[in-house]
């Protein structure tokens, strides 16, 4: 479906999904990153419905690897009691496949895909990171052109991918509540589930440095992921309708281009 479009199928879909059917519903071409084919057909705010519907699991990967493993994945969670829908949002932007590094050695790399699946890995890691950037989607590309210019000042930054928001906001909040109630409800991939493993190794308190957070979609969507570690945190993002031109110009304009991020950066810092 065209992404822009997922809200006005809302309705019918969510209520197929209440009375327990599951699907797999695919968004793309999504947000401002289209903007050269107009700017009335821009989703800002599909990847907080990702996150707010219950019972559905959203991805918004990065990388083809990444689409790969979080699509078999959502079809494995198809057709049998206690599974969901899903939501991909996708992007028809080319992205340089080699940034994803996706590991040779089999551990290594079984271990990137459960990552990618419970919704984040670390891309690039430091001894004594200054700040952290976390990037969801089309934009990892100006995230890790914004972690090389701040490299170039001397100041060391992590590289976190975002696969799922959604799933890392479950795994936020099953560990605020731990009620029995909430325990009985379901595991890893259930639609009221979370683990806090994939905090532990993507989040952990030794990486506890500012944080920089960007999607193409409504800031708000990654902002919780600052009180996981309660660091000074700037969030980047679509908040305002979109616009007709250049993707790099549209970017720019949002906020959301390479010297934006490198710019929060520093500001995150010097808080």
């Amino acid at each position: 479906m065209y992404d822009p479009f997922v809200n006005r199928a809302l309705e019918p879909w969510t209520f197929g999904i209440y009375a327990g059917g599951q699907s797999i519903l695919v968004g793309t071409p999504s947000g401002v990153t289209l903007a050269p084919e107009g700017g009335a057909h821009q989703s800002i705010t599909t990847p907080s419905t990702g996150i707010e519907v219950p019972g559905l699991v959203t991805y918004e990967p990065a990388f083809a690897q990444d689409v790969e493993w979080s699509l078999l994945h959502a079809m494995s969670l198809m057709g049998r009691p206690g599974g969901e829908s899903a939501y991909l949002r996708l992007s028809t932007r080319g992205v340089d496949q080699s940034m994803a590094r996706v590991p040779a050695d089999p551990a290594a790399r079984e271990r990137r895909r459960q990552q990618v699946v419970a919704g984040a890995y670390r891309l690039r890691t430091s001894t004594r990171p200054v700040v952290q950037l976390v990037g969801m989607g089309a934009l990892m590309t100006e995230v890790l052109a914004a972690a090389d210019r701040l490299a170039e000042m001397g100041i060391e930054a992590e590289v976190v991918c975002v696969t799922s928001p959604g799933l890392l906001y479950r795994a936020l909040r099953s560990g605020q509540l731990r009620s029995p109630a909430m325990e009985s409800v379901g595991s890893v991939g259930s639609a009221a589930g979370g683990s806090g493993w994939i905090l532990d190794q993507v989040f952990p308190a030794s990486s506890a440095v500012p944080m920089v957070t960007v999607l193409d979609g409504h800031p708000h969507t990654l902002s919780f992921l600052a009180t996981i570690n309660q660091v000074e945190h700037v969030a980047l993002g679509v908040s305002t309708f979109g616009q007709s031109g250049d993707i790099d110009d549209v970017y720019r304009y949002h906020g959301i281009d390479t010297e934006s991020i490198v710019f929060a950066a520093l500001d995150a810092v010097r808080s």
